[in-house]
């Protein structure tokens, strides 16, 4: 935010001085442009008084010497052109009569008047300043003295006054920046407080708080917004946590004598059809006992702890024993490239491969299972493939929501939470946890976490 505040506030102070120093480099190119024609103008209408006299009396021996050392002190030629077009005398020889500038100037001149006064010389243009005065009044033109300034002088003095106004508009422009980069950090302070507590209350640190104190009033009060937010976010749960650990105490003890008791009911039982009820109890009761722990374990996410780094080796090589002594028949492969390191989801990533291995050996109703992983985009990448019947594509988008069960696995044991809560470990790490078919049949569970 700070980087976009200046990128608002600078373009404006340098659209601000653009606008005061345009007009007044304009200014300056105008000023010395009209001071160099007024003082060539001067040495112009001289030349042309001394040239009336000249012709007057046909002595030019006294005007040409002068010409001649006009331009050697100033490096100026100048010369007296007749009604002609013909060059009477002149500093140099040949004079340049060709150039338009002085062709325009000649037919002015010739006409009584002089030519365009307004000659701004611009610091890129490489043009000389002309300047030809007529010699006689009105009617009675009978010559014309044109000089030929070279601008190189005038157009580095331009230049040198636009150094210097750009030195001082870039001053107070330095200064203004310099005011507001500490300035805008001290107006952003607080939103940038308010930004860290929000990403610590949402890493799991919940006595976060916002400074209520410092800042606009409008910061001020949003700022006692979060805080009790925070603070009703905390009790709820507070008392969420309070409610696992009561229902995990009050029920589990009773949950515990039932199955006890059911388990006494088998030496009363004589007949096969009370030996069929008592069992049918036995495996509700061991039902509800699994349904009790995965609803723990889902309720307990909201208070796990942030993702940390782990080795898949290590990983690995803790659980792939049990995982092969769960397989039996089927085939189990394992090819994880060596050295992978992710960021584990809390509650372990160990134990959601586990629910997924397991699933893929008991569910998939295939022979072989394959967990391999590779390197993607940034990411790791871990799968879990399976050669079974697969899960059809209505079947793969309901299968991550709670309690849901293919169909044609009512029959085996299951709550339907297993994948729900792994996808939901995934996602609270950063991650994601895709299904995917296989072809010809089959599926392929893909966990992408950050490496």
């Amino acid at each position: 935010m700070l980087r976009r505040l200046l990128v608002l506030i600078v373009p404006l102070l340098v659209a601000l001085v653009a606008a005061l120093g345009v007009p007044l480099a304009v200014a300056v190119v105008q000023r010395e442009s009209q001071e160099t024609y007024l003082d060539r103008l001067g040495d112009a209408s001289r030349f042309a008084s001394l040239a009336e006299n000249a012709l007057a009396s046909d002595r030019l021996t006294a005007l040409r010497e002068e010409l001649v050392r006009y331009d050697g002190l100033y490096g100026i030629p100048a010369a007296l052109v007749g009604t002609d077009g013909t060059v009477l005398e002149a500093s140099r020889r040949p004079f340049p009569l060709t150039d338009p500038n002085v062709q325009v100037g000649l037919r002015a001149a010739f006409g009584g008047y002089r030519g365009e006064t307004d000659q701004s010389v611009w610091p890129w243009e490489r043009v000389d300043l002309v300047v030809v005065e007529p010699v006689g009044r009105d009617s009675e033109v009978v010559a014309a003295v044109v000089t030929i300034s070279p601008t190189d002088g005038l157009r580095s003095a331009i230049l040198r006054q636009w150094g210097v106004l750009a030195l001082i508009g870039l001053v107070p422009l330095l200064g203004v920046v310099a005011v507001a980069w500490p300035m805008s950090r001290w107006v952003l302070r607080p939103v940038r407080r308010l930004d860290e507590a929000t990403a610590a209350v949402a890493a799991g640190r919940l006595d976060a708080r916002a400074n209520e104190v410092g800042g606009p009033p409008e910061l001020r009060r949003l700022a006692g917004s979060f805080n009790a937010m925070v603070d009703v976010v905390g009790r709820a749960l507070r008392r969420q946590r309070a409610f696992v650990s009561d229902a995990s105490h009050q029920l589990r003890n009773p949950l515990a004598s039932l199955r006890l008791a059911v388990d006494d009911l088998e030496h009363h039982v004589v007949d096969d059809a009370g030996r069929e009820a008592q069992r049918i109890a036995v495996d509700e009761a061991e039902e509800m006992g699994r349904v009790l722990d995965t609803l723990l374990a889902a309720t307990r996410l909201d208070s796990a702890s942030a993702a940390e780094p782990v080795d898949v080796d290590t990983l690995l090589a803790t659980h792939v024993p049990g995982w092969r002594a769960l397989a039996g028949a089927v085939d189990l492969e394992v090819a994880v490239p060596p050295g992978l390191r992710v960021l584990e989801p809390p509650g372990g990533l160990g134990s959601v491969l586990d629910e997924l291995v397991g699933n893929a050996i008991r569910l998939s109703g295939g022979t072989r299972v394959r967990v391999w992983g590779r390197v993607a985009e940034g990411r790791v990448e871990l799968h879990v493939t399976d050669d079974g019947t697969g899960l059809s594509d209505e079947e793969r988008a309901d299968a991550r929501s709670r309690f849901w069960r293919a169909p044609r696995h009512q029959n085996i044991a299951g709550t339907g939470l297993g994948l729900a809560i792994c996808a939901e470990l995934i996602e609270s790490a950063g991650g994601e946890l895709d299904l995917r078919p296989v072809e010809p049949h089959g599926l392929d569970v893909v966990i992408r976490l950050s490496a």
